[in-house]
């Protein structure tokens, strides 16, 4: 984030009042009332905006915190913008409507929900990115488990809690890297220490999914003329699995998100037209718009027709809306009064934790959870003959996992957006970003895996 400038100091009760009320707003708002987020989040920007007035700063200040705050986004949403495009041109290309005709094979396995967890885990780890991951398999998954009248919210529980299994566990992910070097740590002992909490959340995950029935209404031949629609669509091709070969190879080779993705995008409209001659005018259409099938099903319409620029507008504004509450949040001195005063408490590790949980519910950004409660903290695990590896830990399982879980935050808007599927929805179904931070927890309070520095 850019140097956001503290323009007045609140004390400490002021910062929890105003947090309180910020957290009271979102939560009547979107629960009580099922606003959507971007109108509870401007009426927190306005209280922030008079609380910083009230204490006497200029609203030039104010007004530059927010843009700095909303600034930080920037990279986010330019992968965003590129992600809807993405989407739609893997719909062009069959890509999506292949692994959708291949997927439909996963019904035959007795606990469903527990394959969408693995397959989308083994993704996530080959990736290293969640939402790319949600933004194609767990797509694939949504409308399978849609088109067969099953549970929506479990299985995009299932898919977020694969999506950011891989996340976490990636030496390729931005995350892992960032929560890494942020406290110095090297990146594959942060990997080994994460799999003390990471592996058990793994297998808890899996067994709990065990749990969920799918019934399958319809039957094998529900399954069977679903199989048979999509391959009238003239989609499903072998060919068509290319660009996701594509990502893993330039994802294993370290490019660049934003690279990956254009690079995928173009190699999927060049696929594309060994199936369909589409006209360049309508090409651009739909990679703005979003593909729109027009097959003689419905169901299968409704499946298919997805993607483009203009789907990803909510979320970016929203991601917009956000960030730039942060900012204000920093710059009317909140979040740095909280801080403080949880430089206090006894246990470092537990402050971490509270921190990185905290600063997602606040501000909505996972890198921000990260960056600011390692840098926070580092210096005081030292002094306390903590070994940082045990920080790193905490950054992940309290920072990194939590975000999917706001609805507000940049990872729940986008997973809603793209799955159609509410974060109040899926939550108490993704429980893999439920058992992480309970996990980490729990080992600092027993002293378990908490190693010391010599």
């Amino acid at each position: 984030m850019k140097k956001i400038y503290q323009e007045i100091t609140p004390s400490f009760m002021e910062g929890i009042i105003i947090v309180v009320m910020i957290i009271g707003i979102m939560s009547v708002s979107m629960i009580g009332f099922g606003s959507v987020p971007h109108i509870p989040i401007m009426i927190s920007i306005l209280l922030l905006m008079i609380f910083g007035l009230i204490k006497r700063a200029s609203f030039k200040s104010l007004q530059d915190g927010m843009i700095s705050g909303a600034a930080s986004g920037m990279a986010a949403i330019f992968i965003f913008l590129f992600i809807g495009v993405l989407i739609s041109s893997f719909m062009l290309s069959g890509t999506i409507p292949t692994l959708m005709y291949y997927g439909l094979y996963l019904t035959d396995f007795p606990f469903f929900y527990t394959a969408v967890f693995a397959i989308t885990a083994i993704i996530g780890i080959s990736i290293g990115s969640s939402l790319t991951t949600v933004a194609t398999v767990g797509v694939v998954f949504i409308s399978i488990a849609g088109s067969l009248d099953l549970s929506l919210a479990v299985t995009a529980g299932a898919v977020v809690s694969g999506a950011f299994f891989g996340d976490k566990m990636s030496p390729l992910s931005d995350t892992t890297n960032l929560a890494s070097s942020v406290v110095g740590v090297d990146l594959f002992i942060h990997i080994r220490h994460m799999s003390w909490t990471t592996i058990p959340a793994f297998l808890l995950t899996a067994v709990f999914f065990m749990f969920f029935s799918a019934d399958l209404a319809g039957g094998n031949s529900g399954i069977l003329d679903l199989r048979d629609q999509l391959m009238d669509t003239g989609l499903i091709h072998l060919y068509s699995l290319l660009p996701i070969v594509l990502l893993f190879l330039f994802a294993a080779k370290k490019i660049p998100a934003l690279l990956t993705l254009i690079s995928a995008i173009l190699f999927s409209i060049v696929i594309s037209y060994f199936h369909s001659a589409v006209p360049f005018s309508e090409l651009f259409q739909i990679l703005f718009s979003g593909y729109s099938a027009t097959s003689e099903s419905d169901q299968i319409n409704e499946l298919l027709s997805r993607g483009g620029i203009e789907s990803m507008m909510f979320t970016i504004s929203l991601v917009l809306l956000a960030l730039g509450l942060g900012g204000l949040l920093f710059s009317t001195g909140v979040i740095p009064a909280l801080f403080e005063k949880m430089k206090e408490a006894n246990n470092t590790l537990i402050k971490a934790a509270g921190t990185a949980v905290g600063t997602n519910v606040l501000i909505g950004e996972q890198y921000l959870s990260i960056l600011l409660t390692g840098e926070t903290f580092a210096h005081q695990v030292d002094k306390e003959k903590i070994e940082r590896k045990n920080l790193s830990r905490v950054l992940e399982d309290a920072g990194t996992v939590i975000n999917p879980l706001i609805p507000w935050g940049v990872c729940g808007v986008f997973i809603t957006n793209v799955l159609g599927v509410e974060v109040i929805d899926y939550l108490p179904f993704a429980f893999f970003c439920l058992i992480s931070p309970i996990l980490t927890l729990t080992y600092i309070f027993t002293g378990w895996t908490v190693t010391k520095a010599e």
